[in-house]
């Protein structure tokens, strides 16, 4: 039974758009989430107002989400219950001012109880709401009889966005797993025992809340639902634990075959199988998004999991590489719902080993450095000890912590973080979303009053348009610009930055009679898919203009087309592992970013060159098609994780080895690119190489320099060829340092020495020598001697 397919199957024949899940990674970063955390998060701006209402105004997905940082920490949980994971599938139905409380409450109960659908058993359903929510207790009365339905205080049953904002009361639908497996003190409705196990939450947000605290009724109140697929799939399969359900047991049981021992629910290592097998999936869909392993920031939330996992492995027995041996089972499991899976399975796999090995490597000192202050402890585990495992070792401080609780014993955490204090620092910063005026920028009421403007930049580079908005530098809507801001043109010719090209700039001649003024595009940005241009001038709400893209775009253009073939040409060379971690293309150069364990060799970066080189000479035409997302990504086409792609996309191909999902603009054919030339291969981070490159007129004014310095070159060699000319120069210096060494030696001067109580004394002044040199000699001279050299250099003093 596929639950996921059926219940967003349902919700679609309700009138509701299908949603794709999300990177985990979020695309609108405001700074306030490191991942998304649930369902909800990739419609927040829409929530928040901050984002017009969509057409038709229901959506239903099935959201992958992360808790592993921050408010929402699972990680030390997970492994030790039967429902707590790092990463999760989260199915919902959403409603943005469209049906409310009871439309909500008819579909959750047909979904669960009809014979079509989960079929679950109504004896064993039971629903909460807020003490306050009688409209929702009502309600529920339709389908269930009153005492099922509990009621509960703010703590359970009401949700908030944050301390302000949209929020409002919940409902809970929960699954008694009977008394006869569960009869702990906490294992009652409301409890923290597994016996009543909550599989969907309701959220009605009717109520802003506002600084003061007071709820004011929204307008359009909307409805937030979440489903754990993980619970409800160990449900309908009979078991209590979601880790012995299909979803996990393909890993548990390939990882028994490494261990050479089967997974046994009742042993005392049996929380390590369960413990891989979720960070498996995981770091293997964070890897696959673009995320690396890293000191800080978002890719040490990684490293952090993918450890613990390790650590496991350890216990086990374990001890070499084994996560990437089991990223084909998770590909079998779950590549066909993730298409991305299969296509990366390589990059993840060539990453996850190069991380395992590293981490084998000091895991044993560490190990031995804790087990030492282990024997020294009774309460509480010294914290500059956890931080140099931290530091010295790669011990994230939550596996020190979790070896820890294995002991019962505390961790000194004050300690700890007056050590770690810098490096926390730094880690926020890393991730921190931009925070600036364009996350409260006047962009809904933009959109909702003229829709997304129509880009035709990719067939023409001058457009007559009309300017139908314009915001000032804080992104507040005006009337007019004089200086500084923002236009909304009806439709334009301008680039907005995405996918590692960099926005358009150019003119605006207005035509408001003679002579016209001319307004400079600075830049070109998208908010809420809207293309909207920073400009310096005059500008007024129902201007007509002409827009003029500068022509460096085409210069753009050849280093963004010559992006693709430098892929297509590290997959091709080095192996189908490489996968694109970030690019940027300017119109001065390239840069590109992408996963390799390690950095490559002289030879190898001069055969991707020649590689590019030759695609370029072979004229290959530049071939888009648009297609839908599913039949983009069916023909084999590469996408980028952090990008955003509507229901169609345009795949932009240079030969069959070059074919990706691409929204930016290209050359015609390869041969425009010109001469492409490597300039620099450097690391990033663990796993992660960075290539920076130039083409066209970059490429030709590089040649140009250094055709220049080689006529230099040989003209100061009196045009000898330069390699022979620096060679007999590199052999004259050799015989001038023969002949100045002899000559000092020649002239050296004998230092006199004296002896006082049978040890030799020197104090000596000296002209010329190596003052280092002179003592050696003397040292090896005299058996016990005392040394003072003076020597003057100018008006200083040697001593």
């Amino acid at each position: 039974m596929d639950i996921r397919q059926k219940f967003l199957n349902y919700f679609q024949r309700k009138g509701h758009t299908l949603n794709a899940s999300s990177p985990l990674v979020p695309i609108d970063d405001d700074g306030t989430l490191m991942f998304v955390n649930a369902g909800m998060v990739p419609f927040k701006s829409i929530f928040t107002g901050t984002a017009p209402i969509p057409t038709p105004p229901r959506a239903t997905s099935s959201q992958t989400c992360l808790r592993a940082g921050g408010k929402h920490n699972d990680l030390d949980n997970v492994g030790y219950t039967a429902r707590h994971h790092t990463l999760f599938e989260m199915l919902g139905n959403f409603s943005f001012g469209n049906y409310f409380k009871e439309d909500a409450i008819a579909y959750a109960w047909e979904f669960i109880t009809s014979e079509k659908y989960l079929n679950l058993p109504v004896d064993k359903i039971w629903v909460t709401v807020h003490e306050n929510d009688d409209e929702a207790y009502e309600l529920w009365q339709k389908h269930i009889s009153k005492d099922r339905i509990m009621k509960f205080d703010d703590k359970e049953n009401f949700w908030a966005m944050g301390d302000t904002g949209a929020c409002g009361p919940c409902s809970e639908i929960f699954y008694d797993q009977g008394a006869e497996h569960f009869s702990g003190k906490e294992d009652y409705l409301g409890g923290e025992g597994d016996r009543f196990l909550e599989i969907w939450n309701l959220v009605f947000m009717q109520y802003e809340r506002d600084a003061e605290g007071n709820l004011n009724p929204l307008p359009k109140p909307s409805i937030d639902t979440g489903m754990g697929l993980e619970r409800v799939v160990a449900i309908k399969e009979g078991e209590l634990n979601n880790y012995h359900s299909s979803l996990f047991m393909p890993f548990i049981d390939k990882l028994g075959e490494l261990v050479g021992m089967p997974y046994n629910y009742s042993t005392d290592n049996s929380a390590s199988y369960r413990v891989i097998a979720d960070h498996l999936r995981s770091c293997s869909f964070l890897l696959a998004q673009g995320v690396n392993f890293d000191k800080d920031g978002r890719g040490y939330v990684l490293r952090r999991i993918m450890r613990r996992a390790i650590r496991h492995g350890y216990l086990l027995g374990l001890r070499e590489p084994f996560m990437y041996k089991l990223v084909d089972v998770l590909v079998e499991t779950m590549g066909e719902q993730y298409s991305y899976l299969p296509q990366r399975a390589e990059s993840i796999k060539t990453s996850m080993k190069l991380e395992e090995e590293r981490f084998f490597r000091t895991i044993e000192d560490g190990i031995k450095l804790f087990n030492a202050e282990l024997e020294n402890t009774t309460d509480i585990f010294d914290g500059e000890i956890a931080f140099k495992l931290n530091d010295t070792y790669g011990f994230p401080l939550d596996l020190t912590e979790d070896m820890l609780r294995e002991e019962n014993i505390k961790l000194d955490i004050d300690a700890f973080n007056k050590k770690l204090e810098t490096q926390k620092t730094q880690s926020k910063a890393n991730w921190k979303g931009t925070g600036d005026a364009a996350q409260s920028g006047d962009f809904k009421s933009i959109k909702e009053s003229f829709g997304v403007n129509e880009f035709v930049g990719y067939e023409e580079t001058t457009a007559e348009a009309t300017v139908l908005a314009l915001l000032d530098e804080d992104f507040k809507q005006v009337d007019s610009v004089d200086g500084k801001g923002w236009v909304y043109l009806s439709k334009t010719p301008f680039y907005a930055e995405s996918g590692g090209q960099t926005g358009d700039s150019g003119t605006i001649t207005v035509g408001r009679g003679a002579p016209s003024p001319t307004i400079k595009a600075l830049d070109t940005k998208k908010f809420l898919d809207m293309n909207l241009s920073e400009v310096e001038g005059s500008l007024e709400i129902g201007d007509k203009i002409t827009a003029i893209v500068d022509p460096k775009r085409a210069e753009i253009e050849k280093h963004h087309s010559a992006t693709h073939l430098l892929h297509a040409g590290l997959r091709e060379l080095l192996g189908e592992h490489i996968a694109q971690a970030g690019s940027l293309n300017d119109d001065k150069r390239l840069r590109f970013d992408f996963s390799h364990p390690q950095a490559m060799t002289t030879k190898e970066i001069a055969k991707v060159e020649a590689w590019v080189n030759d695609k370029i000479n072979r004229n290959i035409s530049r071939k888009t098609e648009v297609m839908s997302v599913d039949d983009a990504r069916d023909s084999g086409a590469m996408a980028l994780f952090g990008e955003k792609y509507g229901d169609e996309v345009r795949v932009v191909s240079f030969a069959d080895n070059s074919v990706e999902l691409c929204g930016g603009t290209h050359v015609n054919s390869a041969s425009e690119i010109g001469l492409f030339m490597i300039t620099k291969e450097s690391g990033v981070s663990a796993g992660v190489r960075r290539i920076e490159a130039i083409c066209g007129n970059s490429a030709i004014t590089e040649v140009n320099t250094l055709r220049n310095s080689l006529v230099e070159i040989k003209t100061e060699l009196k045009n000898q060829n330069p390699i022979a000319g620096i060679t007999k120069l590199k052999e004259q210096i050799k015989t001038l340092k023969v002949e100045l060494q002899t000559a000092l030696n020649s002239t050296k001067k004998e230092l006199t020495a004296s002896e006082i109580n049978g040890v030799t004394v020197i104090v000596d002044e000296v002209e010329t020598g190596d003052i280092k040199e002179l003592i050696d000699e003397a040292k090896n001279k005299y058996p016990s001697v005392a040394i003072m050299l003076f020597q003057k250099k100018g008006k200083k003093v040697m001593i």
